[in-house]
């Protein structure tokens, strides 16, 4: 199978600390658990980094059982998965050039850390510069920030979806964040969408960017990446 050779890197956040308030933040489960096990099914190599390396901090939100989802489940009983979840690689480390495509789960984690990583702007850049695609999820998105700072008009135009400014003020964490996601974004010149609904999964493709709005929307934007890349680029 020409899938068996696909590579995707996952990128995920080293950052825990919220403002104001003694919570936790981190990685939101199934946003990865999610997307990792649509790309093993689909016969896909995972590779998972990460800015500090090592093991990820977790949202204490995303285990609760009202969150967990199927593919934490199997996640749980899947040993391998779980020591390459304990020991990311160091995001220095990644080369563009080594993968198929990069992807960004959420958890509040990357509106602080990847959003101001230099190493993750970068490596966006190369990936989507030398046609390969980039995806992102809920939060996951913040990284485009940093793409775009280190290459103005990036993001201008682009149909992009993100964790909303309602999502974020029905979470009750909109007073623990240092900006407002969608505001950011669209500040920065691209073009949000959303579903009319909060929660509700929406994605959207726009040529080799690939994004999804909330922690339902990381599946759905894994399959959508895995059409991107199967549809050539």
């Amino acid at each position: 199978m020409e899938n068996l050779k696909k590579h995707i890197l996952m990128v995920l956040t080293s950052h825990a600390e919220m403002e104001h308030t003694d919570s936790k933040t981190g990685v939101w489960l199934g946003e990865f658990t999610d997307p990792y096990y649509e790309f093993i099914d689909a016969g896909y190599r995972v590779t998972l980094a990460s800015p500090k390396g090592g093991r990820p901090p977790v949202d204490p939100m995303s285990e609760l059982t009202e969150n967990i989802t199927g593919a934490n489940r199997r996640f749980q009983d899947d040993e391998s998965a779980k020591i390459a979840f304990a020991r990311t690689y160091e995001l220095a480390l990644m080369d563009a050039s080594d993968y198929d495509a990069v992807f960004y789960p959420g958890g509040h984690g990357p509106i602080w850390d990847l959003a101001t990583d230099g190493n993750s702007g970068r490596l966006i850049l190369d990936f989507y510069n030398s046609g390969k695609p980039v995806a992102a999820v809920c939060h996951g998105p913040a990284a485009l920030i940093k793409a775009e700072e280190l290459q103005p008009g990036f993001l201008d135009g682009k149909n992009i979806s993100a964790f909303t400014n309602i999502e974020e003020t029905m979470v009750g964490r909109a007073g623990n964040v240092p900006y407002q996601l969608e505001s950011r974004l669209k500040e920065l010149g691209a073009n949000l969408s959303s579903a009319m609904i909060p929660f509700v999964s929406h994605v959207e493709i726009d040529g080799l960017l690939v994004t999804g709005q909330n922690p339902l929307s990381a599946g759905p934007a894994a399959r959508a990446l895995i059409k991107v890349i199967e549809e050539g680029y």
